[in-house]
This record gives structure tokens, sequence and C-alpha cells, in this order.
């Protein structure tokens, strides 16, 4: 009952701001071939009358003079469609248009949507034009994200993104189909986000931007947040064999099991399987599997009502080598793939389910309710400090958990025509708990316990609301508010010290303010403000560590998105981040150290062109100076923070079914402790990819770090001790990074 009161009343405000209408064009777009609606489609009457197709992809233009227009429909991939129209004077046109598939053209980009950053334009182009092959590649597609792993193909990488060593996501939001993919309080890092779950082939879209913008992100989105969705319908059912070096065998199928077609209903019922192995380029083989299966059923009824159920279950094993010392290496006591303690790896199960329902009301408001489940089981065996605390047996530990996560997610949404241009009101509200059963820290040699150091149950709820309000204030000014409310209640019981669970709650608030400004078709001018947050770890909170528990930070973006002909779309902004508090991860004791201020600034510089129909270039950079805040002029570098990045290449999109791109990414040299007196060691690395079509076969060939260059992929200024050693010794610990690796495949379709 409250709902519908509150929706009435915000139904009768912004509808007192409109006025009568001269004119409208409403619509519906649709792919061609699979018969679903197109989310995010440009609709453009002349420059100023723009417009985005929603979830059921219908559009609507209002307020036009009565005369003749040419309605220019355009989706990044698809054929571009010109319609001309009378619009007469209180009557409504309708037209619905079929897109069909084409080869990517970025004369059918448009820059003036209504969406506030020009990321979202990149991404659509990125996706197209970039081969996906591993849940990594997923995470390369925002601009100046850099990934690290350091312990074995199963463990989440460890992220960096805007001056920040996020670790494994503190800093970070990503969700897959809605659902967090993040983990709170984890037993090896907060915020800790393990992407191996998704089968890259079945991914649609990669939703992605930079900063503490958006309302509806909560929890760790200060950094940036990036949201994937899997393919709703499959267009073909197809198989995937691929081989490589180092014993890699991988095999794909993706199949229709249910597909049915008409005017009234659209539904499919498809399954995805992975299996993956590989004993990896180290001395010690890895052993690694994993195994995913998903099933996903979706159905849209009278285009205005769409049910979208999941399952999905991920299985993985794996050896790791772990981090070695530069002095070994140097010394010959390892190779330069070797390892001081090969006993590290360990093992991660994940269930997920979903069920979503999307609905069109005959008032126009949209709704939107979706509840999740993930069970999830982690084993992780490491060891940083190998002989430091401990010379007899060593350092070598084993965390686990065993995690429930049960959530809710609701919106109520609706357009509205206003007497400048259009409104967009959502209303956003919905919880998650977390239940960690056993979170352990528990001391071992050669996997084999000794001692518990850490053992306990961990409750942690977070039930959210939020208000977001996009309004035309011109036909080139756009503004987007918002304003989200997080409350947290932390728990935490100890098992070792027989304590009874302990409880704390606190709210925070997250004002947005954003505004984009379109200059005409070819340039926009945007500015973001908002001030999002990151949770503590619950045991910091019960136990009095943690300083804040829910720190906030504060963010500022000034950019623009240029397209000075019909080939070149780019992108830059300056930025401006301030953290209330950052963490410090200690592996061994098994706890995050509150650490102090922080404030980073940059630039970020994108660039795509389409040098020939078939030949495209692309380019990123990307500038941060992340500085601790209080201390000296010298003592305040924060460890491991990037400061310059950059990925670009050329890709080849032939109309002949032939596709290649030659691709780059390199890292300066950074500061690995407070002082820079350790560097942490850039790298430069040359990827490439081959493939061909031939009717019903897709033939690949790709090839990583082709220099064959020695690089360090994960690195860490640790203090450890060898068991030769009688002192201890600081220095740049790493993984070695993937050296020379070739890869082959073969697709069938059918």
């Amino acid at each position: 009952m409250f709902q519908r009161f509150i929706l009435f009343i915000l139904s009768i405000f912004i509808s007192l701001l409109g006025m009568s209408q001269s004119g409208s064009i409403e619509g519906y777009i649709y792919d061609a071939d699979l018969k679903t609606p197109l989310q995010g489609a440009s609709i453009n009457i002349g420059p100023d009358k723009t417009d985005n197709t929603d979830l059921f992809g219908k559009f609507s233009i209002h307020a036009l003079i009565p005369g003749q227009y040419t309605v220019s429909v355009s989706y990044v991939g698809y054929v571009s469609v010109a319609i001309p129209v009378i619009i007469k004077n209180n009557t409504s046109f309708k037209i619905n248009v079929s897109l069909h598939k084409s080869s990517l053209n970025l004369s059918e980009v448009r820059i003036n949507s209504k969406k506030a950053s020009g990321l979202n334009t990149i991404s659509t182009i990125d996706i197209k034009l970039r081969p996906i092959n591993t849940s990594q590649d997923i995470l390369r597609i925002v601009p100046g994200l850099f990934i690290a792993q350091h312990a074995g193909g199963g463990k989440a990488e460890q992220i960096f993104l805007r001056g920040y060593d996020i670790d494994h996501g503190t800093d970070i939001n990503i969700t897959v189909d809605g659902m967090p993919v993040n983990m709170v309080s984890h037993a090896h890092g907060q915020g800790y986000a393990d992407m191996h779950f998704v089968i890259p082939e079945t991914v649609e879209k990669v939703n992605f931007d930079k900063g503490p913008y958006f309302a509806n992100k909560g929890n760790l989105a200060t950094a940036g947040y990036v949201s994937l969705e899997t393919k709703d319908f499959l267009q073909n059912n197809q198989i995937k064999v691929q081989a490589a070096q180092f014993n890699t065998q991988r095999v794909v199928g993706m199949f229709r099991l249910f597909n049915k077609e008409s005017e009234q209903l659209r539904e499919q019922f498809y399954i995805a399987s992975e299996y993956f192995k590989s004993n990896g380029y180290f001395e010690s083989p890895q052993h690694f599997h994993r195994f995913n299966l998903l099933g996903k059923y979706s159905a849209i009824f009278q285009n205005k009502t769409k049910w979208t159920v999941l399952a999905s279950i991920l299985d993985s094993k794996w050896n790791a080598s772990g981090q070695i010392p530069e002095r070994a290496v140097k010394d010959g006591t390892i190779g330069p793939f070797g390892s001081i303690d090969d006993s590290e790896g360990g093992n991660t199960t994940r269930f997920n389910f979903s069920a979503k329902l999307d609905k069109q009301m005959q008032n126009g408001w949209q709704m939107s309710h979706q509840l999740y489940y993930t069970k999830y089981k982690f084993n992780l065996y490491s060891n940083f400090t190998f002989f430091l605390n401990d010379p007899v047996n060593g350092d070598e530990i084993d965390q686990k958990e065993n995690r429930s996560i049960v959530g809710y997610k609701g919106t109520f949404a609706k357009s509205f025509n206003t007497s400048r241009g259009k409104a967009f009101t959502e209303i956003g509200y919905g919880f998650r708990y977390d239940f960690v059963k056993n979170a352990t820290l528990d001391h071992v040699v050669k996997r084999v316990f000794l001692a518990h150091k850490q053992l306990g149950d961990i409750h942690e709820t977070n039930p959210y609301l939020y208000l977001n309000q996009d309004i035309e204030l011109t036909s080139k000014l756009n503004l987007n508010t918002g304003l989200r409310y997080d409350y947290f209640v932390f728990g935490y019981k100890n098992i070792l010290l027989n304590e009874l669970l302990h409880q704390s709650g606190k709210g925070t608030i997250s004002p947005k303010l954003n505004l984009n400004y379109n200059v005409n078709s070819k340039l926009k001018i945007y500015l973001n403000n908002g001030i999002g947050f990151h949770s503590n770890d619950s045991r910091l909170i019960i136990d009095g560590s943690a300083q804040n528990s829910l720190p906030k930070v504060f963010g500022t973006d000034l950019g623009a998105i240029l397209k000075p002909n019909k080939n070149i779309v780019f992108k830059a902004a300056l930025w401006h981040l301030y953290s209330q508090q950052e963490f410090v991860y200690v592996g061994d004791e098994g706890i995050v150290e509150p650490s102090g201020k922080t404030r980073r600034m940059g630039v970020d510089i994108s660039a795509r062109y389409q040098i020939l129909s078939w030949l495209f270039a692309d380019i990123d950079i990307n500038y941060a100076r992340p500085r601790a805040m209080g201390e000296s002029k010298d003592n305040d570098y924060v460890p491991l923070a990037p400061n310059l990045t950059s990925v670009g290449g050329l890709s080849v999109k032939a109309k002949n079914g032939f596709n290649a791109s030659l691709r780059y990414r390199a890292i300066s040299d950074r500061p690995a402790n407070e002082d820079n007196t350790v560097i942490a060691d850039g790298y430069f690395l040359l990827d490439a990819v081959l493939s061909y079509n031939w009717k019903k076969f897709e033939f690949s060939l790709s090839g990583e770090n082709l220099l064959n260059t020695y690089w360090k992929e994960a690195q860490f200024d640790t203090e450890t001790r060898l068991k030769t050693e009688l002192n201890p010794v600081s220095e740049i610990h790493y993984t070695p990074g993937t050296p020379r690796y070739i890869k082959a495949g073969i697709s069938i379709f059918f």
C-alpha cells in the first residue's frame, strides 16, 4: 500500500510539470534475427531531440512541432536506419524498427545520448572490437584497469584502477546479471571478487564506469564498477575446443534446449558449460582444473513482462608456486619460474541462483524484482613469509570459509514528459545478507593442519534505499541527482575464545550530482560529483581495530566526449578522489590494517579510430598521482598504486570472415613502499589474436607476450626469511608473468 501511495504522489508531482504536447513519436526497436528488444539503442530527431530505448526496446519523444522529420535509429554493431515521418498536432506517430547485425562502424555511434559519461559508448565499441576469451579479458575492457594473478589460476586477480591497488576488489563493485561478485569480510581480503564462474562466451554486455557517481551502485563502488550481463537468447548452438602450451585444454558448449518465437511470446532455455585444465608455465605443475555450468531461461510476454531465471555452478582446484624473492632467483637458488613453497594453491566452489521479473505496468511505471542466492566455499593455501615466524615448520597458512548470500533488489522507474523535456525517476531498494560459517585462518605445513589462528562466524546485513532522478533542464543540458542510504549490521562470533555473537550497526548517506551538456552532435561535456564508500571487515569493526566502519570516498570528474568526424570517438576526463581511509592486508595474520587518508588526481584519455572500413585503432592512456595525506613529502607514496598505464592496438574486421588484432599493454614503474625506495617494475607486453569464419566454423589462433618478455606480474615489498638464512630480508617478491603463450581453437555453430 505504501509503495502505491509513493508512486501516486510522484506521478502527480512530475505530471504537474508537463504541458500539452504538439506531437510525439513512440516506437519499439528490436533485433531482426533474435526477435528480442534492443536496450540502449539511440534515437535521434535532429541534434536536440534524442532518446534511448528501455529494457523492452521502447522509446518516446514528445513536444515535436508539427512537420516532417527523419528518425535516425542506431546501435553499435547494427545497420543504422533512417525513417521519414510526418508529425501532426496532438497525435502520436508509432514505429517498429528491426535492426540487422553488421560489422562495426563508428559512423553509427551517437554521443548525444542521455548517459552521464562517455564510458558506456566506449564499452559498447570495445565489446564489439576486442575478443573476450577469459574473465581477465572482461575486466580489461575497462580503460585503465590492470590485473595481476599471483597464486595460481583459480584465485581472484589483483586489480588496479585510478591509482588504487584495489587488492582483490576493495574499491570496485562487480556484478553479474545483478548478483554481487564481491565477497565482504572475506577470508582472504575485503571485497574479494572471483569472476571465474563466468563463461566468457555467454557475456552479452559489459557496462562500466569510474568513480562514486551512481546511486544504484553501493558498497565498494568508489574507483568504479563493472556490471556484466549474460546472453538472454542464443542465436546458435556452439561447441568450442581450444588447446595451448603447458598442457592446456579448454572445451565450451552452448546449447538451446528450448526456443520459441511468436508475436506474443519470446522464450528460450539454454545451457552453457566450460571445462578448463592446465599445468601452467611454472616448474611445479599447477594441475589446474575448472568446471562451469550455466542454465538460463528467459521469456518476454507481449513485450511488457520479462522473466529471467538462471543457475550456475563453479568448481575449481589448483596448485600454485606463490611469490618468489628476487634474491633467490639472482643467486640461482630457484629458477625464474621456480618456487620456495610449491604446496600453495586451493579450491573454490560456487553455486548461484537468480530469479528476476521485469514488468511494464499500465500506468507507465516499470518495476523490477530480483531474488538471488549464492553458496560459496573457499580454501586457499599461501606462504608469504616462508620461515620468518616459524623457522622449523615454515609460515604456510590455510584460509577458508563457507558462505551463504541471500539478497533482493527492487526498483520502480518511470519516464515523464515535462515542460522542458523528459524526466526519469527511479526508486531502488533491497538488502543483502552474508553468513560465513567457520571463517578460518590456520597454520599448516605442506597443507597439514598445525594450529588455528582465527576461527569464527560472520554475519553481515546491508539493507539500502535510493532515489535516482534524471531531468532534462533544456534540450542540451541534463541533470542527474541521486541519494542513497545504506545501513550495515556487522556481526562476529569468535569460536576460539568462545565468545557470543557481537554486533555493530551503522548507516551512511551517499549523494550524487551529475551534469552533462550536449554542445552539439560532435561534443558532449559532463561533470560528475558523488560520495561513495567501502565497508570494513566485520572482524575489525567488532574488535575495534577499524577507525571507521564505512569510510567514504569523495569524487569529481570533468570530462568530454568528442566525435570530430564520423570515424573518430575521443574521450578525456580530469578527476579527483579523496578517501577517508584505506586498508593494508596482512596475510599471515589474516587481518586488514586500516591506514590513513589519501588523495588521488589524474587524467584519463581514450580514443577509437576507424582508419578504413576494416581497420580500427584504439588507445587508452591513464595517469594518476596517488598520495597519502598527513605524511611527510618523501614518505607519502601509496605502495603499488599505478601511476601511468596504457593499452592500445590495431584490429582488423574484414567482410570475408577474417579478424585479427595486435595489442599492447604497458604499466610504468611504481613505488612499492611509502618512501619510494623500493620499486615495482613496469612492463610492456604484446598480444595478438587471429580468427577466420568459414560457413559454420570459426578457427582461431592467439599469442600472449609475443616478445617473450620476462616480467613481474604481481609484486610486493615483503620481509621474508629463507630456511638457510639467519636474518630476514625485505625486498620485492613477485609472481613471474606468462611467457610467450600460443593457443589454437576451433568453434562449430549449428
